[in-house]
């Protein structure tokens, strides 16, 4: 009887053991698989996420999560340079000065990138906060980190991992997977997507290197300002004047007189959000450059547009 007691006794230690054995493993991370992970939906001229850039039925404007041709109107204008030469710019809408967090994984060293991790981001276009202007943050990870194993900021902030923020500003609109804006940069490298991470999802952006961007003192996107003329002056009991009638460009052409107050080259003080300044159309011919854009009055519009200028 005892034997037996002593043998039932035994398994059950063995048992015991084995599963207390079991619960306590730490799983392992697992790295998960970008290019067949569930893409995010993009709208970015819905009602509620877009300013300049709204559909409406009869505007034409791309359906929600359709890829977008930013090299046709009315996404890209023909103005004018600080000395008047003629220069292209993306139009990617108002964008706040309040940059939203990016977060980007590097070695102990936060110098080196982790190989094989997707920057991650916690909005979209339409959620609050998002902004096509990102700061960067970075994550330090240790050795054995498994690159993408981490694929959302809930994730991010509850590793644990030491998180540094920068004062490096990047350009990156979310769009529709599929979308292009094909024009190079000044920089002679063409605009092409990036894949990252949103929640656990794969989403696209394109990233805007013309000219390296620093947060302000305040932490801020900085702006540089933009002048330019409507088809119709701004007026308050007018809806179908301002942006809404379109800029005025010479005839038979689309050449704006908008003119740009910096240029990619001048690092210290370019930036692709730009206040804009208004000028009454009828100087629009008298407007060639910065020079003579500055010499009529003008009045801010209230509001800062994302327009990388592009080659």
């Amino acid at each position: 009887m005892k034997k037996k007691f002593y043998l039932a006794a035994l398994v059950l230690g063995i048992v015991t053991a084995s599963c207390s054995s079991d619960n306590n493993e730490t799983p392992k991370p697992i790295s998960k698989d970008i290019t067949t992970a569930e893409k995010v939906s993009v709208d970015r001229f819905s009602s509620t996420t877009g300013h300049l850039q709204v559909r409406t039925a009869s505007n034409g404007l791309p359906a929600a999560n359709a890829p977008v041709n930013f090299d046709t109107q009315p996404f890209i204008t023909t103005g004018l340079d600080k000395t008047g030469a003629s220069v292209k710019y993306y139009n990617f809408d108002v964008q706040s000065v309040i940059p939203a967090p990016i977060y980007v994984f590097f070695k102990a060293d936060g110098v080196t990138p982790i190989t094989g991790q997707n920057n991650i981001i916690g909005v979209i276009p339409g959620d609050t906060g998002y902004n096509d202007f990102w700061l960067v943050k970075k994550v330090i990870v240790t050795e054995s980190y498994v690159p993408n194993s981490i694929t959302s900021v809930a994730e991010v902030l509850a590793s644990n991992y030491p998180i540094t923020s920068t004062t490096s500003i990047v350009n990156c609109p979310v769009v529709p997977f599929g979308s292009t804006a094909a024009r190079s940069n000044v920089a002679g490298t063409a605009s092409v997507l990036t894949i990252g991470w949103y929640n656990g999802k794969a989403v696209a952006y394109f990233n805007f290197d013309e000219a390296p961007l620093t947060a302000t003192a305040s932490g801020l996107v900085p702006t540089s300002p933009i002048y330019v003329t409507f088809n119709i002056d701004p007026a308050a009991n007018n809806p179908a004047s301002g942006p809404a009638s379109g800029f005025k460009s010479e005839t038979g052409t689309l050449q704006t007189h908008n003119v740009i107050a910096t240029i990619p080259t001048d690092v210290a003080t370019y930036s692709p959000l730009w206040s804009v300044q208004v000028i009454s159309n009828a100087n629009f011919g008298s407007v060639t450059n910065l020079a003579t854009a500055t010499s009529f009055p003008f009045s801010p519009a209230g509001a800062n547009v994302n327009c990388p200028v592009v080659k």
